[in-house]
């Protein structure tokens, strides 16, 4: 079935995927609930703190009271904690992204971009930069949705062990008969 856009030849996914059932596809998009607010950036908002708003739940994709726009110019980079490049800066954008996304316009909140699953599994932080927009002096967005899956990161103590390569004889002393060799003639 075709649907008029484009993803750069990655598959696409518009909410009919038969294998998750409606009422359950906005606890996939979860993860905004794991994101540390406090401690979360938007580079170039024109008001501070909206950048925040934009992370919520997938029921409310469609609120279009709660937005960030950019300032200056169309760039916006979001440092979300959660490893890439922690508190990412605008100077840092020139590097190679782990992934990058032809976006289309979407004013239901609905399109899903696949990301690469082996670049972004076990990460504690992600940067989002929006380079440009669609021809406009500023970058207005009102939902990101973060999908996937969050563990606990489980802090693993230092282990301790000896191993020997080899037994030292002098370590392991039992007491045992010592035979004697007796010569008869």
């Amino acid at each position: 079935m075709s649907h008029g856009h484009s993803h750069g030849g990655g598959s696409c996914c518009h909410g009919d995927d038969p294998e998750e059932p409606p009422e359950r596809r906005g606890q996939a998009w979860g993860l905004y609930l794991r994101i540390d607010r406090e401690r979360l950036e938007c580079l170039n908002e024109r008001r501070e703190g909206s950048g925040k708003l934009v992370f919520r739940a997938w029921e409310d994709r469609g609120d279009r009271q709660q937005f960030v726009e950019s300032d200056d110019d169309q760039e916006l980079l979001f440092n979300i904690p959660f490893k890439n490049i922690p508190h990412m800066s605008f100077d840092d954008t020139a590097r190679e992204p782990d992934q990058t996304f032809s976006l289309n316009h979407d004013v239901t909140g609905e399109l899903e971009y696949p990301t690469k699953i082996a670049r972004f599994s076990s990460i504690h932080h992600l940067s989002i930069h929006f380079s440009k927009n669609f021809g406009a002096e500023t970058t207005k967005i009102f939902y990101i949705g973060l999908r996937g899956e969050w563990t606990e990161a489980l802090r693993h103590e230092v282990t301790i062990c000896n191993y020997e390569a080899a037994a030292n004889p002098a370590d392991h002393r039992i007491d045992q008969i010592t035979p004697q060799t007796h010569f008869i003639s």
